[in-house]
Order: structure tokens, then sequence, then C-alpha cells
């Protein structure tokens, strides 16, 4: 494919804008539709960035031919259903992380995605930060083993909000949402499946029905073991903090910046194209229409990651 990828976008919030400022820096890929639940707020986002059609409704938006490829940044519970709503309209697909919260949609996604042959996958966005993506080009050289992962995801949202600040018309969740980037980022890493997981939670929350508290324990198949702490409760600082634990160095990586054990920062601009995460997620997905190939993070790649989290979630219950 060499003309112009054709977009439509679901989802004008916080993230579905992140994705737009990335795209706008990727050659050959034009967004020509968004889709959102509030059409006026549609409308303005649209026009601010010069996307031609705004419609509330996915289906709308599928049907359009000149559309190739659609992203979804919807709410979770609708991730699994929409994925294979754009596969049966033939349409190549990224869905935002987690793709589902449900096990078997997850696997049954998988299956239309073979049977179609379509490019179709998920945005677990620490495969591609150009921190993390340091430590895989260590790993592969020979350079770095990983004995442990230590990681935090601390966030302090006791009401429902996104990362803006705004109210949330569905309900974010630590095991199926947060916890899903460490699962499928450390089995990455390690080069290894994870073949032993526990986890224990806190109290669940009265009015928003999840717990706001997590502690999952990980080992893969290699040795290497991963902590992770989950929290809804904690009052900053916020975001995930993954410390690498290694047989020839300690690194800590936050977000897209990395440092040394003793807190050096390492220069990670050369990594990639561009030190935006979500871009280079997004140039991925665009190249491996362009090159008819399976992309980093396919449906595939990341599926035993929600294997994992499915097996967490009967422990727990």
């Amino acid at each position: 494919m060499s003309k112009t990828i054709k977009v439509a976008l679901a989802g004008a919030g916080a993230f579905g804008i992140k994705h737009l400022d990335g795209i706008k820096n990727i050659d050959g890929v034009e967004v020509v539709s968004l889709i959102s639940r509030d059409i006026e707020k549609t409308k303005e986002v649209a026009s601010r960035y010069g996307i031609a059609h705004a419609t509330t409704e996915l289906d709308e938006a599928l049907a359009l031919k000149e559309v190739d490829a659609v992203i979804l940044c919807t709410p979770t519970q609708m991730h699994a259903s929409q994925t294979l709503a754009c596969l049966k309209a033939g349409k190549h697909v990224q869905v935002e992380i987690p793709l589902c919260d449900v096990y078997k949609e997850g696997q049954e996604v998988l299956r239309v995605q073979k049977e179609t042959g379509l490019v179709a996958m998920v945005g677990h966005t620490r495969r591609f930060n150009p921190s993390h993506q340091w430590v895989n080009h260590k790993i592969k050289a020979g350079e770095f083993n990983i004995q442990q992962m230590d990681v935090q995801t601390y966030f302090f949202r006791r009401t429902n909000m996104n990362a803006l600040g705004q109210a949330r018309s569905w309900t974010d969740h630590l095991l199926w949402h947060h916890a899903a980037h460490t699962v499928d980022l450390f089995a990455y890493q390690c080069g290894s499946p994870i073949v032993k997981a526990n986890a224990v939670q806190g109290p669940i929350h009265p009015a928003l029905g999840i717990a706001m508290d997590m502690s999952i324990q990980l080992k893969a198949a290699n040795g290497a073991i991963c902590t992770l702490s989950l929290s809804f409760n904690n009052d900053g600082p916020l975001g995930t903090y993954f410390r690498y634990i290694g047989d020839t160095g300690t690194y800590l990586a936050r977000y897209d910046d990395l440092y040394t054990g003793k807190e050096e920062q390492i220069d990670v601009s050369k990594v990639a194209v561009s030190m935006n995460g979500i871009e280079l997620q997004d140039r991925e997905f665009f190249a491996a229409i362009q090159e008819g190939r399976e992309p980093n993070s396919s449906i595939a790649q990341v599926l035993p990651c929600y294997q994992v989290l499915h097996d967490l979630e009967q422990q727990l219950a």
C-alpha cells in the first residue's frame, strides 16, 4: 500500500488527543473521521485537527469506503466488540489497552483477526517508549539480563475521573488496564513466558465497585521475577515507575525517560525517530499496514498477557 492511509479515530478524550497529536508527525496518514459520544465536542476537536467527518456512531465511520484503518480510544468495556466490528468491516485496527476485560472475548478477536488477515494491534505503549526500547536493545545485544522488575503504578482517583480530571462514563480497572502494561512488558523484555502469577487486592470501593489497591507477583520461565504495586489511593507522585534490576546494572524508567540506579539520566533520544511513545506506537501500526506484516504488539503477541490477567482475576474471586 503506497497511498495515503485514511484513518477513523474513535474517542475524542485525553488519549484520542494524544494519538491525533502523534499522527500529525507521520507522513502518508490522514485522519478522515472522528467518532465520540458528545457530537458538539467531537465537531470541535475535528475542526481543530482538520478532520472532515464527525459522528457519534462507529458504524457510520466504518461504512466510509475511504477508511482503511481505525484507532479505538474508547471505554475498556467496548474494546473487544468494537475491534471485532472493525475487522468484520474490513478495516485494520489498533485498539488502546486493554484488548478486553473478558479473556474469551480477546480469544474471539484473535480468531477473527486470523480469519481476515488484517493488521490488528493493541496499544501496549511500554513496548514503544524509548526508555523501554533502550533496555530491550541492551537485552537483545546480550549486555543485560533482567533478574527482577519492580514496578509502581500509582494514581489518585477516588472518584471516576479521567487523566484530564473530567468525569468518566465508565470505570477504569487496576487489573485489566494498568496491570496489563506491566504483565505484557515483563514477558516481552524477558523474552520468556510468565509461568507463575499471584495477586492480592485491598477493599472494594463501595461506589466504584473495584479494588483501589493491588499487589501482583510474576515469574518468567527464565527465572526472572516481577513485583507490581498498583493504587488509585496514592496522593502523589502519580504515574508508573519501572526499576529494572539486572546482572550488569540497574535502570529506572519513567515513561519516555531513563536513568541509572544512581539517578544519572541516560540519553535515549537516538533510540527512535521520536521521543513520544504514542507516536511510535502509531508509526508501527501504519508501517505494518504499508508493509503487509504483523505489528509489534499484535493481538497474537499480547493475548498471553490477558490469559495471565484472567487467571489472576480467578484467584482474586
